[in-house]
């Protein structure tokens, strides 16, 4: 735990100017891709995911992070984001078309990112060792809020990979004492079922096994475990 908070703290006061850009830049593109939702604007927004994960693969796990064991494992692993997201500008297969069904759970998933440096600063923790906008978790919080919003045709590999990152931050509130991500957690049940729930209507003409309706159930049976374990947690870190 030591360690994992002295490599925050070592990137937090290396990189926090290179972190306000980022943070400006993801909020401006954001912003044009609400209003003037162009194909120039829609591939910069997917050069700017490239950017993102590119940065939290290498600066932040391979040159700050060295001092873990396992930063080059999670470097592969957002590596392979920003190769997924490469991909998808080079074919386009992500549209960005708005889909306003889920504005309200979406204008939530794009605050958590700012909660994240709040919750650190409630409960006692100051500059530079705490969590910020630009880490691993609120990137992938923002991603998913970012998909949500123009959820009519997504990448489903991203969303896998994230959402595997989310149940993968339930041992870091324990190992490292960073209930922050509990954030990301619960933003991940209600975000599984949605994107899948949309990707099995637009295909409800397709025959597939199991059909449409019982894979609804499968999901949704999936999503109440993972509500269920993460209300554990919760009560178990509150009690705490």
């Amino acid at each position: 735990m030591e360690v994992f908070w002295k490599t925050i703290a070592q990137y937090n006061e290396a990189a926090w100017i290179f972190q306000i850009i980022i943070t400006i830049a993801g909020i401006l593109l954001t912003v044009l891709l609400y209003q003037k939702p162009t194909l120039l604007i829609k591939r910069l927004m997917k050069g700017y995911m490239v950017f993102l994960n590119s940065w939290i693969s290498i600066v932040y796990y391979m040159i700050y992070c060295g001092d873990r064991n396992y930063n080059y494992i999670l470097a592969i692993f957002w590596g392979i984001i920003a190769l997924i997201w490469l991909w998808d500008l080079i074919t386009n297969y992500t549209p960005f078309e708005r889909y306003h069904k889920y504005d309200k759970l979406t204008y939530i998933l794009y605050a958590m990112p700012f909660l994240y440096p709040l919750l650190s600063w409630a409960r006692g923790m100051e500059f530079p060792m705490m969590t910020t906008c630009v880490m691993p978790c609120s990137v992938a919080v923002f991603t998913i809020g970012l998909l949500l919003a123009f959820s009519r045709k997504v990448n489903l590999l991203v969303i896998l990979f994230l959402c595997h990152w989310a149940l993968i931050a339930f041992s870091k509130v324990y190992i490292y004492k960073i209930p922050e991500d509990l954030l990301l957690a619960s933003a991940t049940v209600p975000a599984i079922y949605l994107f899948f729930k949309n990707y099995f209507d637009q295909n409800l003409h397709k025959e597939t096994k199991p059909s449409a309706k019982y894979t609804n159930w499968i999901l949704i049976a999936l999503c109440v475990a993972i509500g269920v374990f993460l209300s554990i947690t919760i009560l178990n870190e509150l009690v705490g």
